[in-house]
């Protein structure tokens, strides 16, 4: 058995991968930070540590992911798990080398093109599941289509933010409409409120927010809890596609829902990424 996960080296994603290691043979750490990696990797036992194996992808630039999925698909054939746990809230508009804004490409755009690019290694299991770390944000989601990268409309960090996570359960669901009957499983879930330094790089009312709710917040071990149940269990075929929080199934947004979303989603960040896929 095979897992890939974006985002490994702090927060929940390390502690999920932490976690998963004695349920796999091997594990690719997709990672940005190769220093933050090695040191992860130092930290786990030797046995542990001789199944990981560090590819550098920074999902704010379409070519790294691209040549990471190809370094992976040098390593084995099939891939039973993917996890695409990366993401972050950012303070200012920013816009990447590619031109997309920073949140769009580091939350959906990165993790669409990456599991696409793996989608082949995937289908080769028979066992094959794909986990996204949404967020309850994206019921606050207002979601402009026509402007994603926010060149014509004023960029608010949360705004952006929830819509991105809204993104991360309509790309679940596609994938299930799309490969479903090929045997692929996809799942997205809120973590929780986990306490890390996620608002920290915020402002404004959410930045006020985030520290009067700091006291209230779980632990990155908590918030790591239902990724874990999820890359364990197997669900029956009517929960395929399903949103959940505290390692159950809940209804999400009706925008979450929406077909019609959803393929216009998908149609928007293929043509997004047409150079790249």
């Amino acid at each position: 058995m095979n897992l890939a996960i974006t985002g490994a080296t702090s927060g929940i994603g390390e502690f999920t991968l932490r976690n998963l290691i004695p349920a796999f043979e091997q594990i690719f750490i997709l990672a940005r930070n190769k220093q933050k990696a090695e040191n992860l990797l130092k930290d786990l036992k030797t046995d542990a540590s001789q199944k990981c194996i560090f590819i550098y992808c920074d999902l704010t630039d379409m070519d790294s992911v691209v040549s990471a999925a190809q370094e992976l698909s040098n390593h084995c054939d099939q891939l039973d798990v993917l996890i695409n746990n990366a993401g972050g809230i950012f303070k200012q508009k920013e816009i990447t080398k590619d031109q997309f804004e920073t949140s769009l490409s580091a939350n959906h755009l990165g993790h669409f093109l990456l599991t696409n690019k793996l989608l082949p290694l995937l289908l080769n299991s028979n066992v094959a599941k794909i986990i996204n770390v949404s967020s309850e944000a994206h019921r606050a989601a207002k979601v402009r289509f026509s402007d994603l990268n926010y060149k014509e409309n004023s960029y608010s960090a949360f705004g952006a933010y929830a819509n991105v996570k809204l993104f991360n359960i309509l790309f679940t669901k596609s994938l299930v409409e799309l490969y479903g009957d090929k045997g692929l499983k996809s799942y997205a879930l809120h973590p929780g409120v986990v306490k890390t330094n996620f608002g920290s790089d915020t402002s404004g009312i959410f930045a006020f927010l985030w520290k009067l709710a700091t006291p209230f917040m779980i632990s990155a071990e908590d918030g790591a809890k239902t990724s874990i149940f999820l890359a364990k269990s197997k669900f029956p075929e009517n929960l395929n596609g399903s949103y959940f929080k505290n390692s159950k199934a809940v209804k999400p947004s009706s925008s979450a829902s929406s077909k019609s979303m959803r393929q216009k989603l998908w149609a928007v960040s293929e043509e997004l990424l047409a150079d790249w896929l």
